[in-house]
């Protein structure tokens, strides 16, 4: 069982930074790939990057890529997720989720998930 908990969201004016915070429980985390997802009102939740159990392999959508960095610290039991350059179309709420898998690009493959921290991007 792993327990999630997201935080460091906010309100940020475009092309700004937010660093957001993902602290897992369970003494398996680092068996688990980490993931990053976001939901906009109306909209279908989307993929935004997932790290390897090592923190080896990273992922990113393209809508993100060059501007978002995601890492983890498994000895800390947390996964980051590093938002620079945000943009209004960024505002969503975002999730981490845990998978048993070395990679996984959808939602419906991910084991646990956390209640989701807020990001608001102002232009």
């Amino acid at each position: 069982q792993v327990q999630l908990v997201e935080s460091g969201g906010g309100l940020v004016q475009a092309g700004g930074s937010l660093r957001l915070f993902c602290a897992a429980s369970g003494r398996t985390f680092s068996s688990y790939a980490m993931g990053w997802f976001r939901q906009a009102p109306g909209k279908e939740r989307e993929f935004v990057a997932v790290i390897s159990w090592s923190g080896g392999s990273t992922y990113y959508a393209d809508s993100v890529k060059g501007r978002f960095t995601i890492s983890r610290d498994n000895a800390k039991n947390t996964v980051y997720l590093q938002m620079n350059s945000l943009k209004p179309e960024d505002t969503a709420v975002y999730y981490c989720a845990a998978v048993l898998s070395d990679y996984a690009g959808e939602p419906y493959e991910y084991d646990y998930w956390g209640q989701g921290t807020q990001v608001t991007v102002s232009s």
